[in-house]
């Protein structure tokens, strides 16, 4: 988990070794006799955790180099730019994952040993904001294949993979069933959240590459059968999401017309079309979904006297009917109350979120579960009935003598979304949902792929992932090549071989007829010497690195703009404020770069042996900045003491 507040107050204290332990027993055999163990550095590079958190695997540690300006970029691109393409090898929706993604790479981050995670967030939505500020565009796509790709669905997971199967050369066409491109993205997430002029900037971007055919209002299984997709593509991508909510599994839920799903109300909130909410709005879940439901009524407020054709539930369930904007010039605060199974320190929302909802009105009822919805003599709830929560054998049980009913005029359910597959049975896994193999193929049908949602309800950045490893599969097939074996840490990884092409420093081509066999020599350049690459297989936990290196340095925060609950009725401006460039380099500083070389000198400065020696400044590159000189070497391993960064390993020899 990440560092708690009250740590991050504190000053570091961590040593490699515990206090008073600061001699080494037998010094001269421990260290100026080392050499009989004939071992020597090697440098070897292993995943951050940041990036095995990831579910997109993005390069996170490179990206952060870059705007460090640690890592240079190639001669005639600017670092802002560098670091944009870097970030979206991966992921190409930087300005909106900055702000909404809830981060798994910070709660994984080893700096959270030290004193407070990396804004890695922060950092994301700088390099995303700048992009679009300079009109950066993605790189012209590989020569046509020939082959098209049918993508159902136009949210994350069909986007991405949009932009990753045009990165290869091939053409597509997204089927969207909405008005518009964007899925949860668009009709998930509040417009204070995720600013619509940036995502529509970030979608546009990925049209921009060509060859890409948008089918808007287009439902497959509806109004084109599956069959005519098929002749007409050489593979097909699932990527419908869930957009179907979940009912209370309570009595008096079902066919109560005021009780509605939180997806249905944030979408019809999306769409424009609800702009005044209920009196007394409650809505159940404890998640993100949730969280979003009560701010979003918090915002709208209600209005007293209300024409049955604009109850919000007629708006929420129709689909086309629309308030009419007049009505919000009377619209007053509403009384909002989420109701979680869990304690508060247990919902799955961010914290920082739950702690925003409170500072803007909202009433949190944690630990508490719901019995009954309450109805009146017209059928419409005016009531929930609800209980403390014990957890028996993992269920959620009421506990007797708690119960008490919540007046509520609408009742949200936002505990999970479902997958809609009418239309499209011979899919449906018996759960609403499509199931898939490692590959993100669907088992049994031949050319047939699924990402995102439509898998298991999950993060956004869970879908960009699968997108990805898709996009692999469908290459794999459509060009009837095999499927490439998955690495174990499967995510984007630093590639030192690509590094040093980039920067004109390529092993030269070794041509055996030539030169002979030089098995075992390092003098030649045809290779990469005294180096190893596992980040495909491991990722580096904090106790591989010298954390002692490292200072306390206080996170760069992003400002935000969160309404009072006197100031929330109508409030809807964006909330994250994104960092300055100069906050944005400082706060990339604070990364240590597990894994990698950060060019920190101090394997250089405590060699006693004058062993390790900084690579010459025209061979010079991104892990390539020391070099050890064998010879020297007596395998004293201080230079893999003091490596802050865990990339010397005493490797070499016996």
């Amino acid at each position: 988990m990440a560092t708690s507040s009250d740590e991050m107050k504190m000053q570091p204290t961590w040593r490699r070794f515990e206090d008073g332990n600061h001699v080494w027993e037998d010094l001269t055999d421990q260290i100026f006799n080392q050499d009989r163990s004939h071992k020597c550095p090697t440098y070897v590079h292993k995943t951050p955790p940041c990036q095995g958190s990831c579910p997109s695997g993005e390069d996170i540690r490179g990206w952060l180099a870059i705007v460090r300006q640690q890592e240079r970029p190639p001669e005639g691109l600017d670092w802002r730019e560098y670091a944009f393409r870097r970030s979206t090898d991966a992921n190409p929706f930087p300005a909106m994952m900055g702000r909404v993604c809830p981060a798994p790479c910070q709660d994984g981050c080893n700096r959270n040993e030290l004193e407070d995670f990396v804004g890695i967030n922060a950092v994301e939505q700088f390099i995303g904001d700048t992009a679009i500020a300079n009109g950066y565009r993605f790189e012209a796509p590989a020569a046509d294949t020939g082959k098209r790709v049918a993508i159902i669905g136009g949210g994350p997971a069909g986007l991405a993979a949009a932009y990753q199967l045009r990165r290869r050369g091939h053409a597509c066409t997204i089927f969207e069933a909405n008005s518009d491109l964007g899925g949860m993205f668009r009709f998930g997430i509040p417009g204070y959240r995720v600013p619509r002029d940036k995502l529509d900037a970030e979608i546009q971007r990925i049209l921009d590459l060509g060859q890409i055919e948008v089918r808007l209002n287009t439902r497959v299984g509806r109004d084109i059968s599956v069959e005519e997709i098929e002749r007409s593509h050489d593979a097909v991508l699932w990527a419908l999401g869930c957009q179907s909510g979940r009912g209370l599994p309570v009595p008096g839920w079902a066919d109560t017309p005021n009780c509605v799903s939180g997806v249905a109300f944030l979408k019809a909130f999306n769409e424009g079309r609800l702009k005044v909410t209920a009196s007394k709005v409650v809505c159940v879940g404890g998640g993100d979904t949730s969280i979003d439901v009560v701010s979003v009524a918090r915002r709208l407020g209600h209005i007293s006297k209300t024409h049955p054709n604009e109850l919000p539930e007629r708006v929420i369930r129709d689909g086309y009917v629309a308030h009419d904007a007049a009505v919000t010039a009377a619209a007053e605060g509403a009384t909002v109350t989420l109701t979680s199974l869990f304690k508060r320190e247990q919902m799955t929302a961010s914290e920082h979120e739950v702690d925003d909802a409170t500072r803007e009105g909202v009433t949190i009822l944690d630990g508490v579960m719901p019995v009954e919805v309450i109805k009146n003599a017209e059928g419409r709830a005016t009531g929930l009935r609800i209980a403390d929560c014990a957890m028996t054998d993992g269920r959620p049980t009421p506990v007797e003598g708690t119960e008490r009913v919540l007046e509520a005029d609408l009742i949200v359910a936002a505990i999970g979304q479902g997958g809609d597959l009418s239309g499209l049975e011979q899919f449906d896994n018996g759960r609403g949902l499509i199931d898939s193999d490692k590959f993100y193929q669907v088992p049994g049908k031949a050319g047939h792929f699924v990402a995102g949602d439509i898998i298991r309800p999950h993060l956004l950045t869970t879908a960009i992932g699968q997108a990805w490893i898709a996009a692999d599969s469908i290459h794999a097939y459509v060009m009837q090549e095999e499927h490439k074996r998955r690495p174990k840490v499967d995510v984007h990884h630093f590639n030192l071989l690509e590094k040093m092409t980039e920067a004109h420093l390529a092993p030269e081509t070794f041509e055996a007829e030539k030169l002979g066999d030089l098995r075992g020599t390092s003098d030649g350049n045809w290779a990469i010497h005294n180096y190893e690459d596992r980040s495909g297989a491991e990722v580096i936990p904090h106790e591989e690195l010298y954390l002692g290196h490292f200072n306390y340095v206080a996170r760069n925060l992003r400002t935000e703009e969160v309404p009072s609950a006197e100031e929330v009725l109508g409030h809807f401006h964006e909330r994250v404020m994104g960092l300055s460039e100069a906050e944005a380099i400082d706060e990339a500083k604070r990364c240590m770069s597990c894994g990698m070389c950060f060019e920190c000198d101090n394997c250089v400065i405590f060699c006693p042996q004058d062993a390790v020696f900084r690579v010459d400044k025209n061979k010079r590159t991104t892990g390539r900045y020391v070099d050890t000189d064998y010879s020297r070497c007596i395998g004293c391993h201080i230079c893999a003491d003091v490596c802050p960064t865990g990339y010397i390993k005493m490797g070499l020899g016996e």
